[in-house]
């Protein structure tokens, strides 16, 4: 079973080529406002590169976010349409748990306007929901859980996480979706705070 991952709800475009637990292929690249311009070609250089055609794709697995209101939507929408067409499964996966996959960390997300996406976890395994909180809640927290994402939000180091590689280590938590054209964004929080400047 052949599975193609995609994530563009932040600053990076991820995609991943699954074969049977197997990675076959990973493209990781910032790309902050060009992921729709990229996704296409960056997709279509992968499966080149793997011998592989668009028809050998037996599912999709995108994240559903929290991220950049746009973001999300791009990978989201290109996977809409060609589960519909081709009639394969959509999964999806929040972009929090796949930031973490199997690692004992804080998930840390620019939510802008001095407020972060942001979840803790345990091996994998979410210990504090998914929320939004404002930069100045988590510094005062002074927590010693290692961070991934962007971290110098609080204070601490950015570490980017290997999205192709938390696509395989996240295979068991990708939700199935029952009905593609009902998937939608998950954005922790109204749209219209996407229009507040930092």
């Amino acid at each position: 079973m052949i599975t193609l991952c995609m994530d563009t709800s932040h600053v990076w475009l991820a995609a991943a080529l699954i074969r049977d637990g197997e990675l076959l292929a990973g493209i990781q690249k910032e790309c902050w406002k060009r992921q729709s311009e990229e996704l296409i070609p960056t997709l279509d250089g992968m499966l080149k590169g793997a011998g592989l055609k668009p028809a050998d794709i037996d599912r999709i697995v995108i994240t559903e976010g929290p991220g950049s209101y746009t973001g999300v939507r791009i990978a989201m929408t290109a996977a809409k349409v060609f589960c519909a067409l081709r009639n394969i499964p959509l999964y999806t996966i929040s972009t929090l748990d796949l930031y973490a996959g199997n690692d004992t960390c804080r998930v840390v997300m620019d939510a802008r306007g001095k407020r972060v996406y942001t979840a803790a976890y345990e091996d994998g395994r979410i210990i504090e929901p998914q929320s939004v909180r404002t930069v100045e809640e988590l510094q005062e927290a002074d927590e010693n859980l290692p961070v991934i994402g962007d971290g110098r939000l609080i204070g601490k180091a950015d570490c980017v996480p290997d999205i192709p590689a938390k696509f395989l280590q996240t295979e068991k938590r990708w939700k199935k979706a029952e009905n593609v054209h009902l998937v939608v964004p998950e954005y922790l929080k109204p749209s219209e705070a996407y229009l507040i400047k930092k």
